[in-house]
């Protein structure tokens, strides 16, 4: 099939490099010429394993290209997915300025067109509040004029930052919203071959398809910050948190999975997913509680491991003028994206008490230090940024982190302590060795 992504960022680029890597021909659109530029030359413009590979072999197979012109791009295209940024403010109002004009760029070149033409499937792949792509819909009819014929879809993404590539190719299933057969069987056939595996394509009407991702989401939010709250109490009261995990996550009903105690959640999604439903809920009158608990409580997980350092601080006369190691800097592992991450909202909380913040992320340092500045200094390796330290934080759970020589970090720290937002270390062994350690949920050893 015809297909054209408009934009590529991380949804526009990892979708399209698959289409495009099981036959079909793939223009991609955006409106950043030198991205464009990177792009045809075969550089990837952001971290994502395996992406780089797939992103040269179907440049080089021709069936992946490069545009900055809709005309072209939408022309012949027999389906048009739309998945350019939706950024939302603190309220979690979503931004459509990026999804209105790509949508105005379609009706031009519909309208160019004329009637007659066999209809195209206009695919709002973005995150969009519910009812925004009928909203699209009516936009572009209104702005191609009468008897333009089209048909409208939503096919909400669930990649995982880290894991996309796979996700993409083998998903547990594919959400689209369709109103018309046609689009239906474009589906079926774009999609046919990652679901070899018996996974389904779920076919809704396309409010619910909408309402599918935010739903998804928000309650991967909730058990990360359910967990957390639990970890908290366990603190309270002198449980351990992983003690507590295994005994509740062998429960066959609950699972393991998200329910691993921490820093909280950050990047592109679950902060504004959790958000916008807190936002529709106020819209609509129906007051969306939950959610805006899981948002206070993943907000505050970072104030209250923020404390442990200032604690341990206190009783050495105080944060100012101390020196911090961070071990991570993106919001999880296997991505270089920085977004609403817990490292760097320590970070900004260390520098405003004096602290001179120095940082080592093994793909992420560039991102962080464009959004923290030269107040952060960003190291090479993991153990300079420890010389001289009056401890580390460990913020993201990189591998490279989970058995370091701990013997080496204890020469060259100027205080052995170690907060561990992620647990990768057990309290005993850093008793053993000689560390001071606080970790989420567990006794802290002093």
């Amino acid at each position: 099939m015809k297909l054209t992504m408009v934009g590529t960022g991380y949804v526009g680029l990892v979708t399209g490099v698959c289409f495009a890597n099981t036959g079909n021909d793939v223009t991609c659109l955006d409106i950043d010429p030198a991205k464009v530029e990177r792009l045809r030359r075969g550089e990837c413009p952001i971290y994502e394993p395996g992406l780089t590979e797939l992103l040269a072999k179907n440049i080089r197979g021709g069936r992946l290209r490069f545009s900055t012109e809709p005309g072209p791009a939408h022309r012949d295209a027999e389906m048009i997915f739309i998945c350019v940024g939706t950024p939302s403010d603190e309220r979690g109002h979503t931004d459509l300025r990026a999804i209105h004009a790509a949508a105005d760029a379609v009706a031009d070149v519909l309208k160019g067109l004329g009637p007659g033409q066999p209809p195209k499937t206009i695919v709002v792949k973005s995150t969009v509040p519910v009812g925004t792509t009928h909203e699209v819909g009516q936009r572009i009819s209104r702005r191609a004029g009468p008897g333009i014929p089209f048909y409208m879809a939503n096919n909400p993404e669930f990649l995982k930052e880290g894991d996309a590539i796979r996700d993409f190719q083998y998903p547990d299933r594919v959400v689209c919203g369709v109103e018309s057969e046609p689009s239906r069987r474009q589906f079926e056939t774009v999609y046919e071959p990652f679901l070899r595996t018996g996974k389904p394509l779920i076919c809704v009407d396309i409010r619910s398809s909408e309402m599918v991702k935010y739903a998804a989401n928000n309650f991967l939010a909730t058990k990360i910050s359910f967990i957390n709250e639990m970890a908290n109490l366990c603190e309270a009261y002198g449980a351990d948190i992983d003690a507590v995990r295994r005994g509740m996550c062998s429960d066959r009903r609950i699972g393991d999975q998200f329910l691993h105690p921490g820093l909280g959640y950050g990047g592109s999604c679950f902060p504004k997913d959790t958000q916008a439903c807190i936002m529709m809920g106020e819209k609509s009158g129906t007051r969306a509680s939950l959610s805006q608990s899981v948002h206070e409580v993943n907000q505050r997980q970072r104030d209250l491991f923020f404390n442990k350092i200032l604690r341990h601080a206190d009783a050495r006369g105080g944060l100012k003028g101390k020196r911090l190691a961070f071990w991570g800097l993106a919001f999880k592992p296997r991505t270089d994206d920085v977004r609403e991450s817990p490292a760097l909202t320590l970070v900004r909380k260390a520098l405003g008490y004096g602290v001179e913040c120095r940082g080592y992320d093994p793909v992420a340092a560039a991102n962080a230090s464009d959004e923290i500045g030269p107040a952060l200094t960003i190291c090479d390796d993991m153990y300079a940024a420890c010389e001289g330290a009056d401890g580390i934080v460990v913020s993201t759970d990189w591998d490279d982190f989970k058995t370091p020589d701990f013997a080496r970090l204890k020469g060259i720290l100027r205080d052995p302590v170690i907060f561990d937002g992620r647990n990768l270390y057990r309290p005993e062994r850093m008793r053993e060795l000689g560390f001071s350690h606080y970790s989420v949920g567990r006794a802290s050893v002093t």
